[in-house]
């Protein structure tokens, strides 16, 4: 579609990343420091509303422009009609997300986005002093999931990647479809010296297939949702707390307009048959080969941008993520082979 390819070709982070240089001096927006009623978090917000909307204005003067040189009346038509009700789903989009921004500042609070990576408190990622046991990233870890015919493969490489002074492991996420790649990622991850595992950044390759094709090749279509901490105004977070608190509301990353991932600890003493909404889509011999101790955690993972949508992401000690579910789809991913406990031989096959 025309104007989903406008869109492809542009990226809104560059429009926020205007509205945030504007800041200071926005009328109604600025808040001096130290002030008891500052709200950065739902002035930030405000400002990339603004910067959905003059995007959106944009992508509609772009898309009119191509429709005018078209010769035949009837499709010109249909292609300006498009452009006009891309231009007001559009706009309804940007309202939604900015509430679903203005509700992440409810439970994160008002504070400016200031994440810890002073690189004194991290450690060497391949010796951290308290390795986390909810995501234990030693080099040659490898964890396979699959969702009928798709298929996740990830591994911790033996290479870390220097980001803003600190030294992050680099791991590998492959995705395939029916054997064919659709996503190769490199996440880049921090170990804090307090236990924490840190997100410093990822470089995502997204890819396609097309019939017609001679030979059939993936093709590279998109590298959107790709950041790193420090680069053009973007930050990291907490992919894994040292300590896990029920209630706890953190972000993973925040690249404006771009990665924005939050997540809130539900769990730290799951164990199937306790919770029904926690049980939703949970394969119940997985959930009793892992979470019988019922110390098993889960979280609630989401992201503004994609209002309404969310992931339950199921951790065990030792091994880490075992199960990510998405209730309003009924799907789950669930882990099936994995190398670095005993548990791992025992895991159901799909």
């Amino acid at each position: 579609m025309l104007i989903e390819e406008i869109t492809r070709a542009k990226s809104a982070r560059f429009a926020v990343m205007a509205a945030l240089a504007a800041f200071a001096t926005t009328p109604g927006t600025t808040a001096h420091a130290g002030s008891s009623n500052a709200q950065f978090c739902s002035n930030t917000a405000e400002l990339q509303e603004q910067a959905c909307l003059l995007e959106a204005r944009d992508d509609n003067a772009l898309a009119r422009a191509i429709c005018l040189n078209i010769s035949n009346a009837s499709d010109r038509a249909a292609c300006s009609a498009e452009a006009t009700a891309a231009l007001r789903e559009t706009r309804l989009e940007c309202d939604e997300v900015d509430d679903e921004r203005e509700a992440v500042c409810g439970l994160i609070g008002e504070g400016r986005y200031e994440p810890d990576f002073d690189s004194d408190h991290y450690d060497d990622p391949r010796n951290p002093s308290i390795p986390n046991p909810y995501l234990p990233l030693a080099v040659g870890n490898h964890w396979t999931f699959v969702e009928g015919s798709e298929i996740v493969d990830i591994t911790i490489l033996d290479a870390s990647k220097a980001i803003d002074g600190i030294e992050c492991i680099v791991m590998r996420d492959l995705v395939t479809i029916d054997g064919e790649p659709v996503e190769d990622t490199d996440d880049w991850f921090g170990f804090r010296s307090d236990g924490a595992v840190m997100y410093c950044g990822e470089e995502v390759k997204d890819y396609e297939t097309f019939a017609g094709d001679d030979p059939i090749r993936p093709e590279l279509v998109s590298r959107d949702g790709s950041f790193k901490h420090g680069r053009d105004g973007d930050k990291g977070g907490i992919i894994m707390p040292g300590v896990p608190r029920v209630g706890m509301t953190y972000r993973q990353e925040f690249s404006a307009g771009n990665a924005e991932d939050v997540a809130t600890v539900l769990s730290t003493t799951y164990r199937y048959g306790r919770n029904a909404t926690l049980d939703a889509f949970v394969p119940p011999a997985l959930a009793n080969l892992l979470c019988s101790a019922g110390d098993c955690l889960v979280t609630r993972e989401f992201s503004p941008m994609s209002p309404g949508v969310f992931e339950h992401k199921y951790y065990t000690r030792g091994i880490g993520q075992f199960l990510a579910t998405t209730p309003e789809e009924g799907k789950s991913v669930e882990l099936f082979e994995c190398n670095m406990d005993a548990r791992c031989a025992s895991l159901p096959q799909p």
